[in-house]
């Protein structure tokens, strides 16, 4: 059973076409990176996947569920860690996870046991009380991948999980998702960082103009001698023209 199953997934905004006729899989514990433009369909996919776009046309399973025709459950099985901070900045972190918490069913004491993991792991237990608002902007990243992981998905989706953060921060973080990759958690990574994907991903695809344009393992990219970055602007440049 595939950890990800996209088939012929087609997303149009008002006749736009944001991501055209895609098809691809994830296995359980694979390490995925999805590269492509400012444009190119990669959040449009995520929110196929994750329900908060709906499909034009296509199918899409989640550890073999539909997540259209069997929604919640499918949203069990994924956790997502947005480009943006769509949170309530008012709210306490303490809050904010244990709202998700809630939300995905979890018993109180399920709740706390968690939070309490999630908080330690990710150093953020002096700031538990603290409003969001008032986090710096690496303290919200913590936060926003602590938020993904609340339910313990199968299926992590980080989107640009690293934006704005510190490289102190930065090198923490890829600790972190090695760990829990090498735990068999599967990962979907965006990034604009390319030695990001390049450390971390055992597979890559690159999306540009609503296409996949490349699909390997990442060996395949780094081959005589190039780096991801040299590639990636190789291939889309080629599709561009």
């Amino acid at each position: 059973m595939h950890a990800l199953s996209i088939s012929h997934l087609k997303k149009s905004y008002k006749g736009r076409v944001a991501v055209d006729d895609i098809s691809f899989t994830i296995e359980p514990g694979e390490f995925f990176g999805f590269l492509g433009p400012n444009g190119a369909g990669k959040t449009t996919t995520i929110h196929c996947i994750t329900g908060i776009a709906g499909l034009t046309e296509g199918n899409i399973q989640l550890f073999g569920i539909d997540v259209v025709k069997d929604y919640r459950e499918a949203r069990k099985k994924v956790g997502l860690s947005p480009q943006e901070f769509n949170v309530d900045i008012f709210s306490k972190l303490w809050k904010i996870l244990d709202y998700v918490g809630g939300y995905y069913g979890m018993r109180k004491e399920e709740r706390i046991s968690r939070i309490e993991e999630l908080l330690k792991q990710f150093e953020l237990e002096v700031h538990k009380d603290k409003p969001f608002m008032e986090l710096s902007g690496g303290l919200k990243r913590r936060v926003m991948l602590a938020r993904a992981m609340v339910h313990n998905p199968d299926l992590l989706i980080l989107d640009e999980p690293t934006a704005g953060v510190d490289v102190n921060l930065r090198l923490m973080l890829w600790r972190d998702l090695e760990r829990l990759n090498k735990e068999g958690k599967t990962i979907f990574l965006t990034s604009h960082y390319l030695e990001e994907v390049e450390k971390l991903c055992s597979r890559i695809a690159i999306i540009n103009n609503g296409k996949i344009i490349a699909d390997a393992p990442k060996e395949v990219f780094l081959k005589d001698g190039n780096k991801l970055e040299q590639r990636y602007l190789e291939l889309t440049k080629e599709e561009s023209i």
